[in-house]
């Protein structure tokens, strides 16, 4: 099992970045998937998750500027960055969920990929 992340880089003070992630095998439909950060400092906190249901759920900070999404078909979960701000700066994470039935999951986590914001 294989996550793939992609797409941070160095962006300005109100500019966007979308950040991809790619699940290798067939965990991807069977998965809840976030994305979280960890500044420099700071414990690693989770921005935004997407259920394999379908619902999504939100951290306050970003709620209104970023958007999560999955495409099963395609085995990616994007978020769509927005409003970018300084405080945003992080490394960020995909994590996957992989139901294994009778109530239990694993976790497994992408290598995290650098979001710089500049003031």
């Amino acid at each position: 099992v294989q996550l793939q992340a992609s797409g941070g880089g160095l962006v300005q003070a109100g500019g966007s970045l979308r950040l991809s992630c790619v699940a290798s095998g067939s965990i991807f439909s069977h998965s809840d998937m976030g994305w979280f950060r960890q500044a420099p400092g700071k414990q690693r906190e989770l921005v935004a998750a997407i259920f394999l249901s379908g619902t999504t759920n939100y951290a306050d900070s970003v709620r209104g500027r970023f958007i999560i999404s999955r495409d099963n078909a395609e085995n990616t979960m994007t978020l769509q960055m927005n409003s970018l701000q300084p405080e945003d700066t992080a490394v960020y994470y995909c994590k996957a969920n992989v139901k294994r039935g009778w109530g239990s999951a694993v976790n497994y986590w992408g290598q995290g990929t650098q979001v710089t914001v500049s003031s």
